[in-house]
């Protein structure tokens, strides 16, 4: 019991100089030596308004807006590339292992309060943004490409230029199954559920339940729905 209360005297002490700072980064280094590792950190992002940026997620990025306890775990990436714009992310957001978050030319990311991102996701904002609303659940490996990459026969892949139809919008409450890829020009309405592995390629209304490749709605939700085991 000693040496709990002294594990949780030490982390709290050094939580409040946590930041995105240099001394803020050595502080949460200190913090998080006496955590458990991954998920069982979250509760470290409540001790300080600045919330907790690990010091193995990588932050490059110049115009980066966070709100109060934003949780960022180990191996996430914060980039921005040429032209890129601003990424906000809103207060109580959990960003879990491994996602990356890049921003370039025309593109910018917005991801509302208490949102949470599992392990793995990827948001490609080039050439259109990426609006991600609140209390928004998203499932690992899921990714998000508001462009398209030309393909015509006269020219190198690499040499052809990126184009967008236009932004990608998930609305609050919105819940998004493993695996899912969803496309530019598309909204994802509020309090939809997209099934794992689906590519959503246009609108899905608010409140339905969408699944396949390309994602078509099979049913809306209602009062009485449970969850369909391994549906999501």
């Amino acid at each position: 019991m000693l040496a709990q209360r002294l594990s949780s005297a030490w982390t709290q002490f050094w939580m409040r100089y946590a930041g995105l700072g240099m001394s803020g980064r050595i502080a949460t280094y200190l913090a998080a030596a006496a955590s458990p590792p991954y998920k069982d950190r979250r509760h470290l992002a409540f001790m300080n308004k600045k919330g907790y940026i690990s010091p193995r997620a990588s932050i490059l990025h110049d115009n980066l807006k966070l709100g109060n306890h934003v949780f960022i775990s180990d191996g996430v990436i914060v980039y921005k590339g040429q032209g890129g714009g601003l990424v906000d992310i809103g207060s109580g957001v959990a960003i879990h292992n491994g996602v990356i978050i890049e921003v370039g030319a025309g593109g910018s990311l917005m991801i509302g309060g208490d949102t949470h991102i599992q392990p793995r996701c990827q948001f490609s904002a080039y050439k259109g943004s990426i609006m991600i609303g609140s209390n928004v659940q998203i499932a690992p490996n899921c990714g998000f490409y508001p462009y398209n990459h030309g393909f015509a026969s006269d020219a190198l892949i690499k040499e052809q230029p990126l184009k967008s139809r236009g932004d990608i919008v998930v609305a609050d409450d919105a819940w998004l199954g493993f695996g899912v890829i969803v496309l530019d020009n598309v909204r994802i309405g509020k309090g939809a559920v997209i099934g794992a592995g689906s590519v959503v390629v246009t609108d899905i209304p608010d409140g339905a339940i969408a699944v396949g490749s390309p994602a078509r709605v099979v049913r809306m939700r209602s009062k009485t729905d449970c969850i369909a085991e391994g549906a999501i």
